[in-house]
């Protein structure tokens, strides 16, 4: 293909830029074309004057072009999001100014990254000197970071003969995070939202913690926290409100293994333990304490620091958002030795991996022995559907009461070894992927309430 063949098939492509003939203009010319041999073969006009007319026909329609506005004269603005969350459907705003005198319409294809929900080509319609918004809806499937390309454009005007490609440069990055819907609504309201997933939080030991306020006295309130010089003082039954105290060390473990991978209805257990993991940290930074993370999988791949305040949660956003599976067994004797040589206060050590991987391990147990003696080690995973399915079916032949004896008995063996795990010091928890991010935030509330850390 000559190089100019190559540019007329990428303008056809939304490609390039320049003058092309409309479909409008293509079908017009070919019934004319037809009617003109049809008529040519009946009276026998002479080729030469068929071919004469053709030519004429098509000279006839570049009166199209003076209606069809100067490229200096139509100026496009993009309005990308920088971030934009993982399966959020959000509105992409573009402006469309028509500096000339004519009317036109126009076709629009963003340079959208293939992973992310087109819905090209776009329509619509600009008056003379005036201004249109367009909004289109794209929604990004995978986190990660990406480039939005150029803005391509085909005007026409009303005689719609000829169209003018445009193409405006307007490429930057957009980083594509986890989705943080999960952590919105713990931040909106905590116990709304943790008795909305159904989860009981142990109250926390009456009078331990940090004083916080006077407030007035509610039913289900402890009588012996009752401020009696406030209540004398306002006529009214007035309580202390102690919550726990701040200033503790959470160290996030995030598990990028080869297991993580597996998919789930929406997404694979790395984006829900990434929600999850995002939902804890909000909840600790919220209470004032120190959160680290550490994301691991054959070796240390990100480690953020301790820090406070909801900045930080930033930083750890960003820090993770790329993650992904990797095709390796996670090691985790590396990761306990790494987190023991890099977090010297005690910490809630919090675990996100796939429970049956770590079962098998037995080098982590050295590791997680010296741990125990400074850190609280909790490890949380999410349930196996497809094994849950296959226990729940009815026996009804010899394939499925196969398969439902050894879904049993994987269940089976999980549990005792859960058990083992747990006397010596390990708590393990697996929950379904939707209670996931709810599950980890009580685990956390609870161990804070108790003062165990």
């Amino acid at each position: 293909m000559t190089k100019l063949l190559k540019k007329w098939w990428a303008r056809f492509l939304f490609q390039d830029r320049g003058i092309i003939p409309s479909a409008r203009l293509l079908l017009l010319y070919g019934i004319f074309s037809i009617v003109l041999i049809g008529f040519g073969i009946w009276i026998e006009i002479p080729w030469y004057l068929i071919f004469s007319i053709n030519i004429l026909f098509l000279l006839g329609t570049f009166i199209d072009l003076f209606y069809l506005p100067k490229r200096k004269d139509v100026i496009c603005e993009r309005n990308f999001p920088k971030d934009m969350e993982r399966g959020i459907v959000y509105p992409i705003e573009v402006s469309v100014i028509n500096k000339s005198r004519h009317p036109f319409s126009y076709l629009m294809v963003d340079g959208l990254p293939k992973t992310f929900k087109r819905v090209f080509p776009v329509k619509g319609k600009c008056q003379a000197k005036s201004t249109v918004i367009h909004t289109y809806e794209t929604m990004a499937a995978e986190r990660g970071k990406y480039e939005v390309g150029k803005l391509y454009v085909r005007i026409r005007s009303f005689l719609g003969l000829w169209q003018r490609q445009i193409t405006f440069d307007m490429t930057e990055e957009v980083k594509v995070i986890p989705d943080l819907t999960e952590t919105k609504r713990y931040l909106e309201d905590t116990q709304k939202y943790l008795l909305y997933e159904g989860t009981v939080i142990r109250k926390q030991q009456s009078g331990m913690g940090e004083f916080a306020q006077i407030r007035h006295y509610v039913v289900g309130d402890d009588p012996r926290l009752i401020n009696w010089r406030q209540t004398a003082k306002l006529q009214e039954v007035m309580t202390n409100d102690y919550e726990p105290e701040h200033g503790k060390y959470v160290t996030i473990l995030i598990d990028c293994g080869r297991m993580m991978g597996a998919e789930l209805p929406k997404g694979n257990r790395l984006e829900k333990v990434l929600e999850a993991a995002m939902t804890v940290a909000a909840a600790a930074l919220e209470k004032g304490d120190y959160v680290s993370v550490v994301a691991f999988s054959k070796e240390v791949k990100v480690f953020v620091p301790p820090g406070k305040g909801m900045n930080h949660l930033q930083t750890i956003l960003h820090a993770v958002y790329d993650l992904q599976v990797d095709p390796v067994e996670s090691n985790y004797a590396q990761v306990l030795s790494y987190v023991e040589t890099h977090q010297k206060k005690r910490s809630l050590l919090l675990l996100f991996s796939d429970v049956r991987t770590f079962l098998y391990e037995r080098n982590a147990l050295i590791y997680l022995q010296r741990l125990r003696q400074r850190h609280l080690f909790l490890m949380i995973g999410i349930q196996d559907h497809v094994l849950q399915r296959i226990v729940q079916i009815k026996p009804t032949d010899i394939e499925k009461t196969m398969q439902k004896s050894m879904a049993q008995k994987q269940i089976l063996f999980k549990r005792n070894e859960k058990a083992k795990w747990e006397r010596r010091g390990m708590l393990m928890i697996e929950a379904r992927e939707e209670k996931l991010a709810a599950t980890a935030v009580s685990l956390y509330m609870d161990v804070l309430n108790r003062q165990l850390i």
